[in-house]
């Protein structure tokens, strides 16, 4: 039999552990939103400045250039994502690298969708593929975090200086706690929902001069649709990056987004967020360190992520984690920590700007706790 352990008497505060959408802001409370672009056209002149003003607050946080545009788009980063595939590649060879599930999309998307016979490096899950084997004479798309796995490439180092195709980086998880150097990124997406915890149904395209070079002088065989269309007469719609979004988008979540993005700047921007989410993840990584049964699933602490931290369980399957989970979130201790669906059995903890530190500390005697009484259940089952 599995030795008893007593139910922890202190819960994490804020027991939201998601990976996406991720925990809101601390001190978040939906009547601090401004509301005055509610309930107006985002084409009136609030809705443009509030919009202006979102993308404003990004490039301050993320420090992003005046040589690269940034763009509020529908989809969530998927939406970006595809959005840049669809009218980018093409032009010339592709590679593709999958560690994990949305690499592994993109990939679909390459191969089976826009059919361009991408050269494909893979890496199970756990692991990055050999980042030196990447030919930069082809456009190249990764995710800079694989959120599904915990696996993120250490820098980047390894991205030409002297590439001649575009870099596409799914940046989704790691912006605000990752460097991303923006002299090597051509492209860039993510969605509020991870990193702010913002709402969902939004992405954010950020472009490079050299993709906008790409959008004007390249067009692509295939169909376009309405969302995805950049450019106009031959030139690249500049009212997108200035907020002038293509369909109509949902000005809650983005009042919601300026919210989140005024917490970060308040707190000190983004240093501040990162060195919030490096101290969540070694908080959860003394907790890993001092159960034998928890283990990293990304072994190099170089490459393994520090907002979507992915951990193995011994002996667990997939029914042992969906009864952990489950035991967690009944006890309101924790949410939403059961790996994501086509990961190895394990856990994933969010440990992002948005979560506190405290919450992540308190988790550790309730991971102690469900493992010990998934593991008498199913003993005595």
């Amino acid at each position: 039999m599995t030795d008893q352990i007593t139910r922890p008497a202190i819960k994490p505060e804020r027991p939201y552990f998601s990976s996406g959408p991720c925990a809101k802001p601390p001190g978040y409370t939906p009547s601090n939103l401004a509301t005055d672009s509610l309930g107006r056209s985002h084409r009136a002149k609030i809705g443009k400045e509030r919009l202006g003003y979102c993308i404003d607050l990004m490039r301050e946080l993320l420090g992003v250039p005046e040589t690269h545009r940034i763009g509020i788009v529908p989809g969530s980063d998927t939406g970006a994502f595809e959005m840049a595939m669809w009218t980018m590649m093409g032009a010339r060879g592709v590679t593709t690298l999958a560690w994990e599930s949305f690499g592994e999309g993109w990939v679909t998307d390459a191969v089976k969708q826009l059919k361009i016979d991408p050269t494909v490096l893979r890496a199970d899950y756990g692991e990055l593929p050999d980042l030196s084997q990447v030919d930069w004479s082809n456009d190249v798309a990764f995710t800079w975090n694989g959120t599904t796995s915990g696996v993120r490439v250490p820098n980047g180092d390894w991205i030409a200086d002297d590439r001649e195709g575009l870099s596409f980086a799914d940046a989704t998880s790691a912006v605000f706690a990752c460097d991303i150097p923006w002299d090597k990124i051509d492209v860039a997406t993510f969605s509020w929902q991870k990193a702010l915890g913002g709402e969902g149904a939004h992405g954010v395209l950020i472009l490079g001069p050299r993709a906008v070079e790409r959008l004007e002088s390249y067009t692509p065989s295939w169909p376009l649709p309405k969302v995805f269309r950049l450019t106009k007469g031959g030139k690249l719609n500049e009212g997108i990056f200035r907020g002038e979004t293509i369909n109509t988008p949902s000005m809650l979540a983005v009042e919601d987004a300026i919210l989140a993005l005024e917490w970060g700047k308040s707190i000190g921007g983004l240093s501040a967020m990162q060195a919030r989410a490096q101290a969540n993840a070694d908080a959860l990584g003394k907790i890993v360190e001092e159960r034998e049964w928890l283990g990293h699933l990304c072994a190099d602490q170089a490459s393994r992520s520090i907002t979507s931290v992915c951990l193995t369980v011994e002996g667990a399957d997939t029914d042992f984690i969906k009864k952990f989970a489950g035991l967690l979130e009944k006890e309101g201790a924790a949410y939403d920590v059961a790996g994501y669906r086509d990961a190895p059995p394990g856990l994933r903890i969010w440990c992002g700007a948005t979560v506190d530190t405290a919450d992540i500390e308190a988790l550790g005697p309730w991971l102690d706790w469900a493992y010990a009484e998934t593991k008498a259940a199913l003993e005595t089952a």
